[in-house]
């Protein structure tokens, strides 16, 4: 079986990772993959370092013919059976490119994420004829996607879960967080992954700790806030300064491989309005770290509140202090959370499954028993 995975992708993110590390997993279950994405792109530039199948194109408009000339010589050269789609953007590429040149090939689609329904040409992609499934990360992003979907489309939508590369644990990082910070042993580090974007809701974040360190009184904390800057950045990062919280949060901007610092902090803490179900949860449990989180998107089908993790509603920063303090403040309820995501993660997340469960689509949109 031979795959070619469509990425418009032009930055790096949890998305990107995933598609890798599915590769991996399906490399060890015998299935041939490649990757088609954009020159001069992250993903490019990874591909190229790992020696994984690549062929790339011209970042250009999705109505360009050459593109599609190009999609549909890759399916030729590479004898592809079917074409798995990363991104809304490859999406566009497919359906224009298979009615302008007639790909003639089946595809899959990957939904990451909640999104707000879609109409007129949007719906019109994703309910292609020729998308024979769309593969969801979690139960909430199904039932949301049903809302684009027609209903005579509905047996489409599959979950899969993503999956954490568990090989990767022998990667560290050289960032000594409480050397480069000056914090001392004696402060809680809390931990967050996140590129400042309006779905992580960064504005909270802050919020949660105002309300911890300023009401709560919790003054033996070290927020560390790791991802890359955007134009929503302006949005929180004044009200650091605001509140007086300096000495509290350390916005250390984006780094490579930041899941290996994990480990170094001693609560994972995420604060999304919006969310499919990251993997930063998954890398968190491996590394055997508590998380607090809100309950966006499918995060509470990873993490069951009281059980193995603490959970608040959406932007409700109180409960969410309130839920750190506790943790803080009892460490044998976070060893508890500790081992219990950490069974789950192995059992349940990891690319073993990741793999195994997507190769099941290939096969049913195939018809390969």
């Amino acid at each position: 079986m031979t795959i070619l995975h469509v990425s418009g992708a032009t930055s790096w993110g949890g998305n990107e990772q995933q598609l890798v590390d599915t590769i991996y997993g399906l490399d060890k279950l015998n299935v041939s993959n490649h990757i088609f994405c954009y020159k001069n792109s992250p993903l490019e530039k990874y591909v190229l370092a790992h020696n994984l199948k690549i062929v790339t194109t011209e970042n250009k408009n999705n109505l360009s013919l050459s593109k599609s000339k190009a999609l549909k010589q890759s399916i030729i050269d590479l004898e592809i059976d079917l074409i798995h789609l990363h991104t809304s953007d490859s999406v566009t590429t497919y359906v224009i490119s298979d009615i302008l040149v007639n790909l003639n090939v089946p595809a899959v689609f990957s939904k990451k994420g909640v999104s707000s329904p879609k109409k007129g040409l949007s719906a019109f992609k994703y309910n292609y004829k020729n998308i024979k499934k769309t593969i969801c990360v979690s139960k909430a992003v199904l039932e949301s996607f049903k809302k684009t979907l027609k209903q005579k489309n509905h047996h489409k939508l599959q979950v899969v879960y993503d999956g954490i590369k568990t090989e990767r644990a022998h990667i560290t990082n050289q960032l000594n967080i409480r050397d480069r910070y000056n914090i001392s042993s004696d402060v809680t580090i809390i931990g967050n992954i996140a590129n400042h974007t309006r779905a992580k809701d960064l504005v909270t974040f802050v919020e949660t700790v105002n309300y911890l360190v300023n009401h709560l009184e919790i003054k033996n904390v070290c927020f560390v806030q790791i991802g890359k800057k955007g134009k929503y950045s302006e949005k929180f990062l004044p009200l650091i300064k605001e509140y007086k919280l300096e000495n509290h949060i350390k916005i250390v901007g984006f780094l490579d491989n930041a899941f290996s610092l994990i480990p170094q902090f001693d609560i994972y803490f995420m604060s999304s309005e919006r969310e499919g179900l990251p993997i930063t949860i998954y890398e968190a449990f491996f590394q055997k770290t508590a998380v607090i989180s809100t309950k966006a998107g499918g995060i509470p089908e990873a993490i069951k509140h009281d059980d193995n993790g603490l959970l608040s509603e959406i932007k409700d920063y109180e409960d969410l202090a309130k839920n750190i303090s506790r943790l803080i403040k009892n460490p044998e309820l976070r060893e508890i959370f500790v081992k219990k995501s950490y069974a789950l993660v192995l059992n349940k997340f990891t690319t073993k499954q990741l793999a195994v469960n997507t190769l099941s689509v290939y096969k049913d949109v195939l018809r390969i028993k």
